[in-house]
């Protein structure tokens, strides 16, 4: 089964991501702000079924392929561990885009809320690399079913991703008021996020393959 190091890896990596703007902190921020808190929660079911749709295809056996298969399993880290990187650049370059300076956003009825953030979800390349590149490493099928792996590693993100945005969704609006007027702490989540991301691009480049995988 999974270790404690791979269950401490995938949370650190999600931890590092989620609170990176991305289009589903801007989209939920907006929505909260613009529309309220329960407009924001309805947003947030709609990623969290987007979630389980990646996490589906992984069980389903997608990872068990760039695990075993070498060339694709050195292919997606490189990918992987550029993708961080390019995060990592863009919270730190000057003149970042707060998600906390949200768009003006028309309401829309709950169905429309859900949808646009399940489409949001899965059209986000962030999750999109999370599943099909980083959590795949985690995996060892020395340990037992791949896709026990990755059901459980995967829970471990969703579980970390709705708790983090759920925070976001329900302080939204205090927490745009109180960046609006410091900035510095702003520059510091930059700051911090960029370093963890980078940190974790350079860990991920440097990790070698699964043995099954060799």
């Amino acid at each position: 089964m999974v270790t404690t190091a791979a269950v401490a890896g995938v949370a650190l990596v999600e931890l590092g991501l989620v609170l990176t703007p991305g289009p589903n902190m801007i989209y939920l921020v907006s929505r909260s702000v613009t529309q309220g808190r329960r407009a924001g929660l309805v947003s947030l079911l709609g990623v969290a079924a987007g979630f389980f749709v990646y996490l589906a295809a992984a069980t389903a056996g997608l990872a068990t392929v760039f695990v075993a298969v070498p060339a694709a399993y050195t292919a997606l880290k490189i990918a992987g561990a550029a993708y961080l990187l390019h995060l990592a650049w863009q919270a730190l370059r000057p003149g970042g885009v707060s998600a906390f300076a949200p768009r003006d956003l028309r309401p829309d009825p709950p169905r429309t809320l859900f949808l646009m953030g399940l489409v949001t979800n899965l059209l986000n390349p962030k999750i999109a690399v999370l599943y099909v590149s980083l959590l795949p490493q985690f995996i060892d099928p020395d340990r037992g079913s791949v896709a026990a792996q990755s059901l459980v590693l995967g829970l471990v993100q969703i579980g970390i991703a709705l708790t983090v945005n759920g925070l976001i969704v329900v302080f939204a609006g205090s927490l745009a008021g109180f960046l609006s007027t410091r900035p510095t702490w702003l520059r510091v989540q930059r700051w911090l996020m960029g370093g963890v991301l980078g940190a974790l691009a350079v860990r991920l480049a440097l990790t070698g393959r699964p043995q099954s995988a060799a």
